[in-house]
């Protein structure tokens, strides 16, 4: 049975027991101690917690899933796999333990014929928490278990929370047993690679205080509803049913590596040392290649921090296993499309997104190869000085720096240093990495803690949502429901204090979608508040963060709320050229050029899109005039709510990574000329936006561009700017502004031409000394040193310096050292003829021991060798150094 199959089995079972069918959310959720959704339950977080209500009493779900953390262990044991996806059944105050005991029992053995998953019930153990009688008793009475196929365990493994204070409860876990062939017998409490978990029913049924570990907590007591949340590892159940022996062997990873195989010319599952290591590198490639795939199709961008960061390492690993495979051309285009076509029968937008997602992973790869490129020089110099100071190995500190600033494999350095007769501290880079991995537990732990500081918020929105009246008024009368001061609420604020202020309904747009939030005043009788930022913490709920300007205000007192009128219509027309902007590059560029990110604010905007290299002055005035016309138009802006389907089928684009509700705001500017999901204010015709002009164009990531610009006012403003600067610069040129550019262009030749003449001039200056520093030797016991100092000398001018003074000295043992550069740069070349070389004496060296007293370092062969630093007063004792360098190595 495929993989889609029983994804779709499993929500078809539960569709018709009277479970809203929930899509999955996207893999970037709004959660701040959450990168990414890991968990099936993350969704419906709001509703467990009490933050939100349910808008059903029970759903269902296949949610899309990335966890990194064990990121080292991919592909070396069955277990790890960074996505993932987990099938769910999930009930708010409905049913509860028999029900859900119920529903397990008939979906994992009930007959395919009839629309279960056929497991044989034989084969079923289940685990229960060493106190739930009830569970127990459920097992046996609704599924028939015998009491040695139900075994109990403690709260480590069979008790659920989310490790800070909140809901909890009792869980009961699945297992299968896969046959001796796999393992010992004696159920999962004695081997869970035989028995494999496929499926966790928790229980919530408390509300914890506290919490100190995953077995250490305190509770408060029952909660008013009982909850149900389920998940079942889609994966486990497919490498069951398709009889396999790992999740990457199943119908939607195992095509991947079968083209890697393809690839490489290497075997999958041959056995030896060498084939395990070969299977674990191509378990990585499968692994990496599909949560590639997603994180992109859901808006992920590879980057330096955080999920780009993530992603960066994904695609990274994989283009690092293939070369450790042998496959050293680009390898990407050949693996995507594979997993493409394994996952687009279960996420058809991965088909529909392809041509954006293979142009930011492809960008992605060719970067990463020109860091090996760079990497592979900066290991070269580490080789180098390990060697130089006769040490057998490299430092686990270079090996880190390698990895970690260079973004250079641990594995190739391994593979690299080996070939070079070296070996890595290898327990020391494990240190810094396992010190690093410490740091950021520590920072997400103390994310997760601040998760707690919501709890005021909750309190806030569990009195009701904030309307928001802002799209049809720029004054509202409201009334204060909570004044909030450092995390809890307070009764009053006074004058000079910075508060946040919930109103009971709010003309003022909380920052979202990308659009900056409003600015203005809040009245009460006696006291006036300026509004500085407006969010919404939790869903449903504005906070406005303001400063009293004067007199007191009270909880619970009448309000006038009045957005600053001309910021919003400076809003309005910087969210509206947004759009504007989007379809004009869409218009110019191909369907292919989606936004994945924006911001905007009075008077500015920019937009960050899919596409693979920069725009030339040519495109950037067509992007400029397509959304100028549309401006010039004068299109009518309307939005219109309608189901999230109808949305879709209407065609309107929908920001990636944005999560919606089955209600959207659609937002369409000429009917279909620009349509997307947007909940931010707009201008009522296009030719309100006034002017956009394009200002910057920018990389942000590999396959994503970034455009700004100027609109309305601000746009004006920049032109005139411009303006007054051609004005001065005809009036200096004495041009008209038609010739200016051709003037420029003349200036800029005659400067590079004047500039190619003095450089030529200065050459000939320098070696017309080259006699006079040759005849500067003297004799270190048969060896002849010359140092010179050539002041203002750099690049390749000190280069050749050095080499035409040693053309003077060929026939004899010498070294030359010549300084130059500037005070703050130094640069400095040492060169030896084949007699010094003969004596022990090598450039390389000698180098190294100038540019240490100059503050930096160098390198090279042993006839000629570079550096610098960046200490220029110290030329002299440089020569010096180097000088002694010589003398010691003679004379030994």
């Amino acid at each position: 049975m495929n993989t889609a199959e029983i994804r779709r089995r499993f929500l078809d079972y539960f569709a018709t027991r009277g479970h809203e069918v929930v899509p999955s959310a996207p893999l970037l959720y709004n959660d701040p101690t959450l990168l990414f959704v890991n968990a099936g339950m993350v969704p419906f977080k709001p509703y467990f917690t009490g933050a939100e209500t349910a808008p059903f009493d029970r759903a269902t779900s296949v949610q899309k899933c990335v966890r990194t953390l064990d990121i080292e262990e991919v592909g070396k044991t069955t277990r790890h796999g960074t996505f993932f996806q987990m099938n769910g059944n999930f009930s708010f105050g409905d049913y509860f333990k028999a029900e859900a005991i119920r529903y397990a029992w008939e979906l994992v053995t009930g007959s395919q014929d009839a629309g279960g998953l056929g497991f044989d019930p034989e084969r079923v153990w289940v685990t229960v928490l060493h106190s739930d009688d009830e569970a127990a008793a459920l097992w046996a009475n609704i599924a028939g278990l015998p009491a040695e196929r139900i075994q109990r365990r403690g709260l480590l493994d069979n008790y659920w929370h989310m490790g800070i204070p909140g809901p909890g409860g009792p869980c009961s876990e699945i297992y299968i047993d896969r046959g001796p062939a796999y393992g010992r017998d004696g159920g999962p409490v004695v081997d869970e690679d035989r028995f494999l978990e496929i499926w966790n029913l928790v229980f919530m049924q408390e509300e914890l205080s506290t919490v100190r570990a995953k077995d250490d907590f305190d509770t408060l007591g029952d909660l008013p509803r009982k909850n149900i949340d389920t998940g079942m590892g889609l994966e486990r159940v497919a490498l069951l049913l398709q009889d396999v022996d790992n999740l990457y062997e199943i119908d939607q990873v195992f095509p991947v590596i079968q083209r890697a195989v393809e690839l490489s010319g290497r075997r999958y599952g041959r056995g030896g040392d060498d084939g395990r290591q070969d299977d674990v590198r191509m378990r990585v490639v499968a692994d990496h290649i599909r949560s590639s795939l997603m994180l992109i199709a859901d808006g992920v961008t590879p980057g330096n921090e955080a999920r780009g960061y993530v992603l960066r390492r994904l695609l990274r690993r994989t283009v690092r296993s293939m070369r450790l495979l042998g496959v050293h051309d680009p390898v990407l285009p050949e693996l995507l499309p594979v997993s493409r076509d394994a996952m687009g029968a279960a996420y058809p937008e991965v088909v529909e997104n392809f041509d954006r997602i293979a142009g930011i992973a492809y960008g992605e790869e060719d970067a990463f190869r020109r860091t090996l490129t760079t990497g592979t020089q900066i290991f070269d110099l580490a080789v180098s000085d390990a060697k130089t100071a006769q040490q057998p190995q490299l430092s686990g500190e270079r090996a880190f720096q390698l990895h970690d600033t260079y973004g250079f494999p641990i594995d190739l350095t391994l593979e690299m240093a080996s070939e070079q007769g070296l070996s890595v501290d290898a327990d020391g880079f494990r240190r810094l990495m396992q010190e690093q991995r410490d740091r950021a537990k520590a920072d997400a732990k103390s994310k997760k803690a601040g998760a707690a500081s919501t709890e005021v918020y909750r309190e806030l929105r569990a009195l009701g949502l904030t309307p928001f009246t802002g799209y049809e008024e720029l004054v509202t009368e409201s009334r204060v429901r909570g004044i909030v001061r450092d995390g809890a609420l307070v009764e009053s604020a006074g004058e000079g204090d910075v508060v946040e202020v919930v109103l009971e309904q709010t003309p003022f747009y909380a920052e979202s979608g990308g659009q900056d939030s409003d600015a203005g005043l809040i009245r009460a009788d006696g006291a006036t508040l300026e509004v500085v930022d407006v969010q919404r913490p939790v869903k449903g709920l504005v906070v406005h963060r303001v400063r009293v300007a004067d007199g007191e205000l009270r909880s619970g007192v009448d309000v006038s709320a009045e957005v600053d009128g001309e910021w919003r219509l400076g809003a309005c027309q910087a969210h509206s050229g947004t759009h504007v902007v989007h379809a004009a590059l869409r218009q110019v560029l191909g369907p292919t050029a989606l936004q994945s990110g924006s911001y905007n604010k009075p008077g500015y905007l920019r937009l960050d899109f899919a596409w693979p290299s920069g725009l030339s002055p040519a495109l950037r005035s067509d992007v400029e005039e397509a959304a100028n016309q549309a401006i010039r138009l004068d299109l009518n802006v309307r939005a219109n709510y309608m189901s999230l389907a109808e949305a879709r089928e209407l065609g309107a684009l929908a920001l990636f990574g944005e999560t919606y509700g089955e209600e959207v705001r659609v937002v369409e500017m000429g009917g279909r000329w620009s349509r997307e999901l947007c909940g931010g204010t707009h201008v009522q015709h296009s030719s309100q936006i006034g002017l956009v002009t394009l200002n910057a164009e920018s990389s942000v990531g590999s396959g994503v561009r970034r455009v700004e610009a100027f609109v309305g006012i601000e746009a004006f403003r920049y032109l005139a700017r411009e303006r007054a600067l051609v004005s001065g610069l005809t009036e200096a040129l004495k041009v008209q502004p038609d010739q200016l550019t051709d003037r420029v262009h003349r200036l800029v030749e005659q400067l590079k031409t004047a500039e190619r003449q003095i450089a030529e001039l200065k050459s000939r200056n320098v070696l017309a000394e080259v006699g006079t520093i040759a005849a500067k030797a003297h004799d270190m016991w048969g060896v002849g040193y010359i140092g010179h100092h050539a002041e203002g000398v750099a690049g390749g001018d000190l280069r050749t310096l050095a080499l035409e003074v040693r053309n003077r000295v060929q026939d004899t043992p010498a070294v030359v050292a010549v300084v130059g550069g500037t005070a703050e740069k130094p640069a400095v070349v040492v060169v030896t003829t084949q007699g010094a070389r003969d004596r022990g004496l090598k450039a390389g060296d000698l180098v190294r021991t100038a540019s240490e007293v100059l503050g930096g370092r160098g390198g090279g062969k042993d006839d000629v060798a570079q550096g610098g630093g960046t200490d220029g007063s110290r030329v002299g004792e440089a020569l010096t150094a180097v000088e002694h360098a010589v003398g010691h190595v003679v004379q030994s």
